[in-house]
């Protein structure tokens, strides 16, 4: 009989990991502070597909079909996890990522001072953006949070699946799942606004129906959060325009130049005594930066950044660099995230 699944969840928690993987031939493997390390023996195929039989229960049959499967469920202890099942080579694999168990607040996550002024706007998009794990869901869920416990509206979620669950307390919240609770995020989308939202966070825009909604719906006057899998402001706002045609491109940036408020973008770095520290860049969309979105001129909004740190916007270099000189993160961690390397190689000694 292989190790207990709850067992392998509660000692990868305690051990601080952020992920779980269960694979065929190598012993479950834990995501410690960014590095994979080995728990227990090896798998065998027998291991994993029982495992992924647990999570996955009458659902499993979709692995067989479709080849893989997104979930989220709650471990004994109340160890919330979202789970990505697939097959590869003949053998069922599973990526856990162990999601926190409460909903931290907002002002202890170390983001840039005016993120706190983000969940007071009443309309417009704020994007979250970054790569996989690095903590957009966590920053969304504690903004969602903030409203859900200071101003009286319908917050509605959109997500695949659902990760953090919200108890409500001002607001109605209705949460969403895609595949179960709706077909897709197009179809969740269309029916959202006739759902009286005044929040309405979006997991992902990944498509041109989805973003098309989504600026719908913010110059309706709802207040729209998504994530984005971009590394930069700029990154994001040419992200979404080159999803639509050429002959659209013009009108699709109108739209985004007066429906923008914010993009935050996040990463998570080693910090030097253990652990990991979010580097972020934060865009607060002003009059300048409207223009460079309307006019095409994203490549200029880095440097128009630069100069409107009185709005409250701060560069990922300028953000890395205020790490190291905390001696939060090391030289090389600095060097090796940087997005100007020749910037941040004149200010790391």
């Amino acid at each position: 009989m292989p190790i207990e699944l709850g067992k392998i969840v509660e000692t990868a928690r305690s051990m601080r990991a952020s992920d779980i993987h269960l694979v065929r031939g190598l012993p479950p493997r834990f995501r410690i502070d960014g590095e994979l390390k080995n728990f227990g023996a090896p798998l065998t195929a027998a291991d994993c597909e029982y495992y992924a039989k647990q999570m996955a229960g009458e659902d499993y049959s979709a692995i067989q079909k479709m080849g893989e499967l997104d979930l989220a469920i709650t471990f004994p202890g109340k160890i919330r996890c979202r789970i990505n099942l697939f097959r590869q080579q003949g053998a069922v694999s599973s990526a856990i990522r162990i999601l926190s168990d409460k909903i931290p607040e907002l002002d202890s996550l170390g983001l840039p001072p005016m993120v706190q002024a983000l969940p007071a706007l009443n309309r417009g998009i704020v994007l979250v953006t970054g790569e996989t794990g690095s903590g957009k869901s966590t920053t969304l869920a504690a903004m969602l949070n903030r409203i859900n416990h200071t101003f009286d509206g319908h917050i509605i979620t959109l997500e695949d699946p659902i990760e953090y669950i919200y108890e409500p307390d001002r607001c109605v919240i209705n949460q969403r799942e895609i595949g179960s609770d709706t077909e897709s995020y197009a179809t969740g989308l269309r029916a959202i606004l006739r759902e009286d939202p005044d929040v309405i966070l979006i997991g992902e825009m990944r498509d041109l129906h989805t973003i098309e909604t989504a600026l719908t719906a913010a110059e309706t006057g709802h207040l729209v959060f998504a994530t984005l899998h971009t590394n930069s402001a700029a990154d994001s706002i040419d992200r979404i325009v080159d999803v639509f045609p050429e002959m659209r491109q013009k009108q699709i940036r109108m739209q985004l130049s007066t429906t923008l408020m914010a993009v935050l973008s996040q990463q998570l770095l080693p910090r030097r005594n253990g652990g990991r520290v979010a580097a972020c860049e934060l865009m607060m969309v002003t009059p300048a930066i409207r223009n460079l979105i309307r006019e095409g001129k994203t490549p200029q909004i880095a440097s128009s950044m630069a100069t409107s740190a009185a709005e409250g916007s701060v560069t990922m270099d300028n953000s890395i660099l205020s790490l190291y000189r905390q001696h939060i993160i090391t030289a090389e961690t600095a060097r090796s995230a940087a997005h100007d390397a020749e910037y941040i190689r004149k200010n790391v000694h």
